[in-house]
């Protein structure tokens, strides 16, 4: 199970995950000189009742939404990060947008930094929550005040976390293997490197995989989990694996493995329901560019729908005509982001990966 951190920059959601978890998410010199999260971060969380839970800390900073949104890619669970000396802001709407649009129904509130505000500021805090929650895809989520500085309220946090957890369906290791890559790196002695969520399926040593866009095929050489070498990455594990083949730079984030011997395809043709949000602030026609995030991957779109410009608040059944080839499956969730401004406008749900070629639904 995976477990995603959301909400707006300086919130806390990095000291949050060190204090749970005793490992410090933020690895770059960057983010160490300016103190907030650029990169992905990652680290295992254990919770009594339920085992190893993989965190992704994200980013939130909104210059870096399009790497939160390759984060949440395969989240199960949230944890939805609130600062109480601030209360909701931009990017803690945006995140929760997002979760909703990606099906992320389970998850838990942590109303931090507690330590700094006193009983009349978290009062007035835990309302704010309250109004932001209701109706979203978490509203009757647990909040939980804490501290990261003092530990106060992490033992109910990992209660509630662990609760909620054990109500997310587990996923089917029996299907079909694809995992979505969200880091690919060089290890001397060991070749290439990549990272990812296992979506489905599972994945072992020696096992023939093939890249997409393109086809390549790569053979798997060593698995890990959380820096374990492990048999086996089963569905909703965090995994590295160490693979031959291909160079670095044909395993970027975007790409996804899946499984040689089943019949994959990619295209830059998809059908789908989308629906934007109402305060998305532009009618999605034939002609207007977007942002099309998908697992990991980020492509340039444009949005067609048989009935016409989709308007703000609107859903429709569209015709996705995308910039470069993806894999997908039925049943897909996505997100899109206005070309300019980047702002987050709503998503949907793939309904035909691989449809054929007509000029409207």
């Amino acid at each position: 199970m995976i477990l995603g951190t959301a909400g707006h920059i300086d919130h806390g959601k990095t000291a949050l995950v060190r204090a749970l978890t005793g490992f410090d998410t933020d690895r770059l010199p960057e983010e160490k000189r300016r103190g907030i999260t650029i990169e992905l971060g990652f680290a295992p969380l254990e919770l009594d009742g339920v085992g190893t839970v993989g965190v992704v800390d994200v980013p939130g900073h909104e210059a870096f939404v399009r790497t939160m949104l390759a984060g949440a890619a395969g989240v199960d669970l949230a944890l939805l990060v609130i600062a109480a000396d601030e209360g909701v802001m931009p990017q803690t709407r945006e995140h929760l947008g997002i979760l909703g649009v990606l099906g992320i129904r389970g998850g838990v509130v942590a109303l931090t930094k507690v330590d700094l505000v006193d009983d009349e500021m978290l009062e007035l805090a835990a309302a704010d929550v309250a109004e932001l929650l209701a109706g979203s895809p978490l509203h009757g989520a647990a909040v939980i005040p804490v501290s990261a500085r003092t530990g106060q309220g992490l033992d109910a946090l990992r209660r509630a976390l662990a609760s909620a957890a054990l109500g997310v369906p587990a996923r089917d290791a029996l299907d079909l293997f694809r995992m979505p890559v969200d880091r690919a790196f060089t290890v001397k002695g060991t070749g290439t490197v990549v990272t990812g969520t296992v979506w489905s399926g599972s994945v072992a040593r020696e096992d023939a995989l093939r890249v997409f866009p393109g086809g390549a095929a790569v053979r798997v050489r060593g698995v890990e989990s959380h820096d374990h070498a492990v048999d086996a990455g089963r569905a909703g594990q965090r995994v590295a694996l160490a693979v031959t083949g291909v160079d670095r730079e044909t395993l970027s984030r975007g790409t996804v493995l899946v499984n040689a011997a089943d019949s994959w395809a990619e295209s830059d043709r998809m059908r789908a329901d989308v629906a934007l949000f109402d305060d998305a602030g532009v009618a999605l026609t034939a002609r207007t560019r977007v942002r099309l995030h998908l697992g990991t991957a980020e492509v340039g779109a444009r949005v067609v729908a048989r009935g016409g410009p989709v308007a703000p608040g609107a859903a429709a059944a569209v015709r996705l005509v995308l910039d470069q080839p993806l894999t997908a499956r039925g049943g897909d969730r996505f997100v899109l982001r206005s070309a300019s401004p980047l702002t987050t406008i709503g998503g949907g749900v793939i309904t035909d990966p691989v449809p054929p070629l007509r000029r409207v639904p």
